[in-house]
């Protein structure tokens, strides 16, 4: 079964009352269903964690990594600015990262230090937003198994039949 993590950066354990005009109104628990429910109707396993620490983000990428986790979906908040150890961190795991952001983060004047390390990043589509960072990510994964397939099948010894002259 695909493995997959899913990091909430700083404040957005507090949505649905943080600045909601912007946010929207869905609380970080109604989220938590709604991606929960997904995982269990596309057959993935989600794991999810809220953290105002890029240090406890760090830890628990690499936590992931050793357990074999497929892929990670951030949003990274605040940790977009600054967030060069964790960048750091992206680049040594051995796995994707898509990042997303509820709003539209460049309109904002906002520019990501994490994005470069991203297969992509979707942002500007409110809480569906994460639905769609999932399965952009289910989708990301499907097409590198396919190609490793491939690269199996043609690389494996062929059999040689016919007479030897």
């Amino acid at each position: 079964m695909t493995k997959l993590l899913l990091i909430q950066g700083p404040n957005m354990s507090y949505l649905g009352r943080r600045q909601p005009e912007i946010y929207g109104t869905t609380t970080a628990a109604e989220l938590d269903a709604m991606l929960l429910a997904h995982a269990q109707t596309h057959g993935y396993a989600l794991d999810i964690m809220y953290t105002h620490s890029e240090a406890a983000a760090i830890d628990r990428l690499y936590q992931a990594a050793d357990a074999g986790t497929d892929g990670v979906v951030m949003n990274p908040a605040s940790f977009l600015f600054a967030g060069y150890p964790l960048r750091d961190c992206l680049r040594a795991i051995p796995m994707p990262y898509i990042e997303v952001h509820m709003t539209n983060i460049e309109k904002r004047g906002f520019h990501s230090v994490l994005a470069e390390t991203a297969v992509g990043m979707i942002a500007g589509f409110g809480i569906r937003s994460y639905i769609l960072g999932m399965e952009a990510m289910l989708g990301h994964l499907a097409a590198q198994r396919a190609v490793s397939r491939k690269a199996a099948v043609r690389s494996a010894p062929r059999k040689v039949s016919g007479r030897r002259t």
